[in-house]
């Protein structure tokens, strides 16, 4: 049995072969439990500078991109002490077989400890997402984003560069002078997505959105659900997902309807001629005396006979509303609505041909006219 452990088998002996796999089996068979120790034993590390952080949380980012890591590490250390079978030199476009196959796997290597680096990357943002949720300043929640994905794109470069080095024997000094060449070119190119890059730098400093915010650019409307260093995904109304390059962000006119104070509600109510006159009086005094009711949500307020021609008679209401969720609102205005109709047909008033406008302005209060959108 010795005799046939120490045979030669392309200049390696049996007994090697069965080590060498025998260890790339086990790691393979026993890799998720390697890699859980491993990440346990980093936990340990973890915990003492962040406490709040849960085990499986951390776990479960690292622990795919860990075992094959370690599996691929363990696997190319292990075949390198094997001795290259002198049969199966070649010589390749000046390379030989052994040479190709040391720098594959160095390569390997190199590809998934980047993944496992990415990864850590993805947990530090986890953690300082948890910190950022527990301030108000929402410039947090979204430069975390941005430098989780910027250091992530930084380490990607890195992880070509040093691929390029190990596996072709470039310097990567003369691959940088090559590819700022390169670059120069790409940049020409690639005009837009670097001017989509430089605009998610100025939306991150600037600051006129965040991400949760509901706002209005273009045709578009909807609440921002990422900004990246490349466009900004937008869940319109519709529910639909809209993505618009950082640069449009940029260049056009954003409404960001999230940072109104106030919203400015205008009815206009046109009687017919012949209305009379303690009517109209009584409409305006009982609609003043509701508003003052609902100061609560109805902060000002202005209710007065604006106009009387040969088609009728106009009664104009206009009242600001305190920053409130659109829900609260549209229940005030159901309220509103309801108690005007009541109040209609207690007086016996007639709407003249063309009805009411009922108009909602989402401006400030102290801005003056600004184009309506009806809301009934």
């Amino acid at each position: 049995m010795i005799k046939f452990l120490d045979t030669i088998l392309l200049d390696n002996s049996i007994k090697s072969y069965l080590a060498v796999f025998g260890t790339i089996l086990f790691v393979w068979l026993f890799r998720k439990s390697l890699s859980k120790t491993v990440a346990s034993l980093l936990f340990i590390f973890v915990r003492r500078n962040w406490k709040t952080i849960e085990k499986k949380d951390f776990v479960a980012l690292i622990i795919k991109p860990l075992a094959w890591f370690i599996t691929i590490s363990i696997s190319v250390f292990a075949i390198d002490k094997l001795i290259f079978p002198e049969a199966w030199m070649y010589i390749i476009y000046g390379h030989s077989t052994e040479e190709i196959l040391n720098k594959f796997g160095t390569c390997l290597i190199i590809i998934y400890f980047t993944w496992f680096i990415t990864s850590l990357i993805d947990f530090i943002a986890l953690i300082l997402e948890q910190k950022a949720k527990l301030t108000k300043d929402k410039s947090d929640d979204q430069l975390i984003v941005f430098f989780r994905d910027f250091l992530k794109v930084i380490i990607s470069i890195l992880g070509i560069l040093l691929i390029i080095r190990a596996g072709f024997n470039q310097n990567i000094g003369t691959v940088l002078t090559g590819l700022s060449i390169v670059g120069a070119a790409m940049a020409l190119a690639a005009k837009e997505s670097l001017e989509n890059l430089i605009a998610s730098f100025i939306i991150f400093f600037d600051k006129p959105f965040f991400t949760g915010d509901f706002l209005k650019v273009n045709n578009v409307t909807g609440t921002v659900e990422h900004i990246g260093l490349r466009s900004t995904r937008i869940r319109t109304i519709d529910k639909t997902l809209v993505t618009v390059p950082n640069k449009q962000m940029v260049d056009s006119i954003v409404d960001n309807l999230s940072l109104r104070i106030q919203r400015r509600a205008e009815i206009k109510m046109e009687f017919t001629p012949n209305s009379l006159t303690a009517s109209i009086e009584t409409l305006i005094k009982h609609t003043s005396e509701f508003l003052d009711q609902h100061k609560e949500i109805a902060e000002k307020h202005s209710v007065f006979f604006s106009e009387f021609n040969k088609s009728g008679i106009t009664i104009t209401i206009e009242f600001f509303t305190i920053h409130c969720s659109m829900t609260e609102f549209n229940q005030f205005k159901q309220t509103f609505n309801i108690f005007l109709k009541k109040l209609v047909e207690d007086l016996h008033l007639v709407l003249a041909t063309g009805g009411s406008d009922i108009n909602i302005f989402n401006n400030d209060p102290n801005a003056d006219a600004a184009k309506s959108q009806p809301i009934i």
